[in-house]
C-alpha cells in the first residue's frame, strides 16, 4: 500500500511541486493551505507523514507553525511530522525538534533532500510500527536474524540497545553512539552497517576529533590538483569515499564550532563541494556518529551547536560502560581468550575462576578495551594456558599509570595483594635489582628478600 503524506503550505506552487514529487516517488499525497483545512483531513484519513509549513499569513516568526505542530503531536502523537520554511532559523528549527517534529528542511531544498528526509522519517516509522507490541529478542533471536557477533553479551541494557540496532539498521536514520572511551563505540557502528541495506558499500571511519583545522575540508570534501600550493595531485575526500555506503565520525564531540558548522551543512543540505571545483556533489551515505563526551551539557554551555547536535541524533545509543554490565565479564574473557590465543598461537586458554573473580572486583576505567589489554598481558606473562589470579596480578601490575588509577579501588584488593604487586611490579621494572627496589619502597634489602619468599617470586 502507498504511503500517505499530507503536505500543508500557504503557497499553491509549493504543494502543487510536493505533490507531483511525491507522485514520482510513489506515495500518494493530499494537500491543505491552512491549518484548519488540515486538521479536517487529518480527522478524516490516515497519515504516514505530514509536511507542515511554519508559515499561513504575512508573519513570519513560526508562531502559527509552532501552534499547529503541538496540537498535532497532542492529537497524532505517532504522526511523524516534517518542517518546513522559507524562513528557517537555527532557534526554529530547534524549537520544533523539542516539540517532537521529526526533521526539518528548509527552502530552497533540492528534490533528493527531500526525498531523503520523507524516506528516512517514513523508515523508521515503519520500523517501529512493526516492533510495536513485539516482545524484545533475545540474545538468540537477535544473532539468529542478525550479525551481532562482533558484540558479545547478555546483559539487559546491552540487549535493549541491540533490540534498537535492530529496528534502525535497515533505515538511513543518522545515529549517535554515545558512551565512553573503550566501550566499543565502533563496533556498534560496524554493526548498524553490517545489518543496513548498504553492507555492500564501504564503511569509512574517520576520527574527526584528530583532523586538524588545516586539514578538514581536504580531508573530508577532497581537493583537485592546483586547489592550492601544495595541491600537487588530487585527493579524494572521505564522503566521496563512503558513496553508497556509511561514514563513521568517531570523536565527534572534538570538533570547534566552525567545523561543526561545515558538517552541518552537509548533513542538512545532503551537498558538498570538492575543494577546487565548483561542481556540487550529492552526499549518498549514511553517517553514524559517536564521541565519548556529553553533548548535552556542551550545547548548555555554547560549546556544542544545537541544530548539528539534532542533526546527528535522529537516534541515540548508549553503550553501558563495563562495569555497569559485569555479569558479561566471563562471555567477554572467553572471547578474548579465543581471539589471543590464535593471534599467539596458543591452543585452548583458559582463565581460572579466581582470576575471574579477581576481574570482577575492578571498575574498569577503560572498559572493554582495557580488559582486553590486562588480558593479553597476563598470556604474555604466564607459563600456563590457564590464567590464574596471579597473572591477572602481574598484568595488572604492569598497567601504565594513565591507564589506571595511582591507587586501586576501595574493596578490590586486600593490603596484602596491594604489598605482592608492588613488590612485582617493582622487579619487573628495575630488572630484579632487589637493592633498586629497596630503596624506591623505603625498605631494607632484607625485607624484600622476606617479601619475594613470602609470596613466591622468584627473581
Amino acid at each position: 500500500m502507498k504511503k500517505r503524506i499530507l503536505i500543508v503550505d500557504d503557497d499553491p506552487a509549493i504543494t502543487a511541486s510536493f505533490s507531483l514529487l511525491s507522485k514520482h516517488a510513489g506515495f500518494h499525497s493530499d494537500t491543505a493551505d491552512r491549518p484548519e483545512s488540515a486538521f479536517k483531513l487529518l480527522g478524516q484519513n490516515r497519515y504516514d507523514l505530514l509536511l507542515q509549513d511554519m508559515n499561513f499569513s504575512r508573519k513570519t516568526d513560526g508562531a502559527e507553525g509552532m501552534a499547529m505542530l503541538k496540537k498535532v503531536k497532542a492529537d497524532f502523537p505517532l504522526l511523524p511530522v516534517i518542517l518546513i520554511t522559507a524562513w528557517g532559523s537555527v532557534s526554529l528549527a530547534v524549537e520544533g525538534m523539542r516539540a517532537g517534529a521529526s526533521d526539518f528542511v528548509t527552502k530552497p531544498f533540492a528534490n533528493e533532500q527531500i526525498l531523503h528526509s520523507i524516506n528516512t522519517v517514513l523508515g523508521l516509522a515503519s520500523a517501529y510500527a512493526r516492533a510495536e507490541g513485539d516482545q524484545p529478542r533475545s540474545r538468540a533471536g537477535l544473532d539468529r536474524d542478525f550479525d551481532f557477533s562482533e558484540i558479545i553479551g547478555n546483559d539487559p541494557a546491552l540487549l535493549n540497545m541491540l533490540n534498537i540496532m535492530t529496528r534502525v539498521s535497515r533505515t538511513d536514520a543518522s545515529v549517535l553512539i554515545m558512551g565512553e572511551s573503550g566501550t566499543g563505540k565502533e563496533l556498534i557502528a560496524e554493526a548498524i552497517h553490517h545489518n543496513s541495506e548498504r553492507k555492500d558499500a564501504p564503511f569509512v571511519k574517520v576520527n574527526i576529533g584528530g583532523v586538524s583545522a588545516s586539514l578538514f575540508d581536504s580531508e573530508m570534501f577532497g581537493h583537485v590538483k592546483g586547489a592550492f600550493t601544495d595541491a600537487k595531485h588530487s585527493r579524494t575526500g572521505r564522503f566521496e569515499l563512503a558513496e553508497g555506503g556509511t561514514i563513521f565520525l568517531d570523536e565527534i564531540g572534538d570538533i570547534d564550532l566552525d567545523r561543526q558548522v561545515k558538517l552541518l551543512r552537509v548533513l542538512q543540505d545532503r551537498t558538498y563541494e570538492v575543494l577546487g571545483s565548483s561542481k556540487t556533489r550529492t552526499l549518498n551515505a549514511r553517517v553514524i556518529s559517536a564521541t565519548n563526551r556529553d553533548l548535552i551539557k556542551m550545547v548548555e554551555a555554547d560549546e556544542f551547536r544545537e541544530d548539528f547536535f539534532y542533526r546527528l541524533n535522529l537516534i541515540t545509543l548508549r553503550v553501558p560502560p563495563l562495569r555497569e554490565r559485569l555479569g558479561d565479564l566471563a562471555l567477554l574473557t572467553d572471547y578474548f581468550l579465543d581471539k589471543i590465543g590464535k593471534v599467539y598461537r596458543q591452543d585452548r586458554l583458559t582463565m581460572s575462576q579466581a582470576a575471574i573473580d579477581r576481574l570482577q572486583r575492578l571498575k574498569w576505567q577503560g572498559n572493554i578495551r582495557e580488559l582486553k589489554q590486562v588480558i593479553e598481558r597476563a598470556v604474555l606473562l604466564s607459563n600456563s594456558p590457564t590464567l590464574d589470579r596471579d597473572d591477572i596480578d602481574r598484568a595488572l601490575a604492569m598497567q601504565p599509570d594513565d591507564a589506571s588509577p595511582k591507587l586501586p579501588d576501595v574493596g578490590s584488593m586486600t593490603l596484602e595483594e596491594m604489598e605482592r604487586a608492588m613488590i612485582e611490579k617493582s622487579m619487573i621494572q628495575y630488572n630484579n635489582n632487589v637493592g633498586k627496589v629497596a630503596e624506591v619502597l623505603g625498605i631494607s634489602r632484607a625485607a624484600v628478600y622476606r617479601r619475594l619468599e613470602k609470596f613466591g617470586i622468584k627473581p
